[in-house]
């Protein structure tokens, strides 16, 4: 799907100064993914890559808030899975590995520098679309929730130990502490955060497109050496898996919500932003 071809509704794109600036724009539903703002979201991207005008791309979520993961089931998803047609078999195993997978792969692969700027909650999916970006700016007051998700780089972005600690656990980590294990780049001030996302942003633009473009192919190419693509296509088996186990039960009843970040929500600040 290419920008032309939608009206863009559960995100926003402005392009100024080298810098294409993603909003996700969902605040009735805390920014939750769904397939549409995900196509939203692909579009802009393939726009993007063929856009002389844009030499970075800036995520961010509006109303301070990044992500708080996988739409589960909202009437506006509902109605926009239904447009897409009734989808079995071998089919709907592809449409859920694109959305979870082939688009997150595409963006991390993606042949301009991207930049996540965090704020609010990051949980799972948020967690996922952060990874696929090359550097992540976080407010000091942002919360990160790991688990085991369909694009499974947690291990990758914080190290096995780690992140075997974090899923089992089940619980929210500040930015401090994400950046402690390497997944963010830098903590700032609420205040300061924009400001100085996009100021990075903007001298990165500045650099040769040639230089940034083959630094980012040897440093990805030096990390599927060690088997980062390979791993996170086979972890979507695994995740395939575990959802359709005869007798499990991975939501809250009558939620919208995992089980899993229900816990870590009870533990930590989970009223914060009205979780």
């Amino acid at each position: 799907m290419e920008l032309s071809d939608i009206e863009l509704t559960d995100i926003r794109y402005e392009v100024a100064d080298g810098l294409g600036v993603i909003t996700l724009n969902r605040p009735r539903y805390r920014n939750a993914q769904g397939y549409r703002m995900l196509d939203e979201i692909d579009a802009v991207f393939r726009s993007a890559k063929d856009d002389d005008a844009v030499r970075v791309v800036v995520v961010r979520g509006s109303n301070g808030v990044f992500s708080t993961g996988h739409d589960l089931g909202t009437p506006d998803e509902a109605a926009y899975r239904s447009s897409l047609g009734d989808v079995t078999g071998i089919a709907r195993y592809d449409q859920f590995k694109k959305y979870n997978l082939d688009m997150l792969l595409d963006w991390r692969n993606f042949p301009k520098p991207t930049v996540a700027m965090v704020e609010g909650y990051c949980i799972y999916a948020g967690w996922m679309l952060a990874a696929a970006m090359d550097v992540v700016f976080a407010a000091d007051d942002a919360l990160f929730l790991a688990g085991f998700v369909e694009y499974m780089s947690i291990p990758w972005d914080i190290g096995i130990r780690r992140a075997k600690e974090l899923c089992f656990e089940s619980r929210f980590i500040g930015a401090a502490e994400a950046a402690q294990y390497g997944f963010v780049n830098r903590v700032l001030a609420p205040g300061d955060l924009e400001r100085e996302t996009l100021a990075y942003a903007r001298r990165v633009a500045e650099n040769s497109p040639e230089a940034l473009r083959m630094a980012k192919i040897q440093m990805n190419k030096a990390q599927d050496a060690q088997g980062f693509t390979q791993a996170v296509e086979d972890s979507l088996g695994d995740y395939q898996a575990m959802m359709h186990m005869p007798g499990s039960s991975m939501r809250m009843e009558g939620e919208r919500r995992l089980l899993t970040v229900d816990l870590a929500v009870k533990g930590r600040a989970g009223e914060r932003f009205g979780l």
